[in-house]
């Protein structure tokens, strides 16, 4: 057993051969995280004392950033007594990750290659979760894909999902060619780090490509029910997609104060507003980076771009939060 000392003090017990992620969940400490798989980067953090052994390749690491001393914490654990620089996440920690039954409750199709899905939860055995977390829905032979929640908590449980369409996909099959109202699934979550957090800044911002705009929803959602909490606060939701048909949905919401700027990289002659890349968007728009939060989910591409173009532009390293999507066949 190893002790694992966080930047703001407290510890954990390190189980031989378990991810320092997991062992930390096991004991109600939730750090970064999304994958947990070492494709993301999310769960990335500096080794600061000890050492190490890996569980599983850290895909997303650079052999720079491994040589200065950076880990995944879903793919290492202790073996010795560590010390990290990142703090847990205490918002997160009350909230239990559960198997559930749940029917399918709706399904259409709201562009080419995306279906919007409602699931049904059983009453009384719904998911607490926060808006911008994921489940895992697990179907036929229990495959199982992940999902971003696309609404803010609502009394009847439902749960909607935005899913795009994999060529050749498993699940995709089911959603895009099987799939009937009122079908008996499971569902696993919630889960991920990916949620609203305390800020003083004066500008959130939300970046998104593709179906990555549905935790950006669900928070948005969130936020216009609390209307409080962003009291002198803008809105800002960037959403990257490739032709028009691509902008399925936009926010209709009041009490706060929200711009909406859909941008296209494949636009046709006609298309009146913004093209090019969704992080390009926000820095033409001047915004104080310095005074801004960003929420950024999609493309694996778009992430990395996105965080690196915004930090040397301005934005400070803490205030970048993001949850990339990893295709899954």
């Amino acid at each position: 057993m190893s002790i694992v000392t966080l930047s703001n003090h407290k510890t954990f017990v390190a189980e031989q051969g378990k991810s320092l992620l997991e062992s930390a969940k096991s004991q109600d400490i939730v750090l970064e995280y999304s994958c947990r798989t070492g494709r993301c980067g999310i769960c990335k953090t500096k080794l600061l004392k000890g050492k190490t052994e890996r569980l599983q390749e850290e895909t997303v690491l650079t052999e720079a950033e491994s040589a200065s001393g950076y880990i995944l914490t879903c793919c290492q654990g202790a073996l010795t007594d560590v010390e990290l620089d990142i703090e847990d996440l205490g918002l997160l920690a009350k909230i239990q990750t559960k198997t559930i039954p749940c029917r399918l409750d709706y399904i259409e199709r709201v562009a080419a290659d995306v279906v919007r899905v409602l699931l049904r939860t059983p009453p009384n055995s719904g998911l607490f979760y926060l808006a911008g977390q994921y489940i895992n829905v697990i179907g036929n032979n229990a495959v199982r894909r992940s999902y971003s929640i696309a609404n803010a908590p609502r009394e009847d449980g439902k749960l909607e999902l935005l899913i795009r369409q994999v060529p050749d996909g498993v699940m995709s099959q089911y959603w895009f060619g099987e799939a009937q109202t009122n079908d008996l699934l499971r569902l696993e979550g919630p889960l991920g780090t990916f949620c609203l957090r305390e800020s003083a800044a004066t500008h959130l911002v939300f970046l998104a490509t593709g179906t990555g705009i549905a935790p950006v929803k669900a928070m948005v959602e969130a936020l216009a029910r609390a209307p409080e909490k962003v009291a002198g606060k803008h809105i800002h939701i960037y959403w990257g997609g490739r032709s028009e048909s691509d902008v399925y949905w936009q926010p209709e919401l009041s009490g706060i104060d929200l711009t909406f700027t859909p941008t296209l990289s494949q636009a046709n002659s006609q298309w009146p507003g913004r093209t090019g890349y969704v992080h390009h968007s926000l820095i033409a728009d001047a915004i104080d980076l310095a005074d801004t939060v960003v929420y950024a989910c999609g493309s694996e591409t778009m992430i990395h771009s996105a965080h690196e173009t915004l930090i040397a532009s301005g934005l400070p390293k803490k205030n970048f939060y993001s949850d990339a999507f990893i295709s899954s066949n």
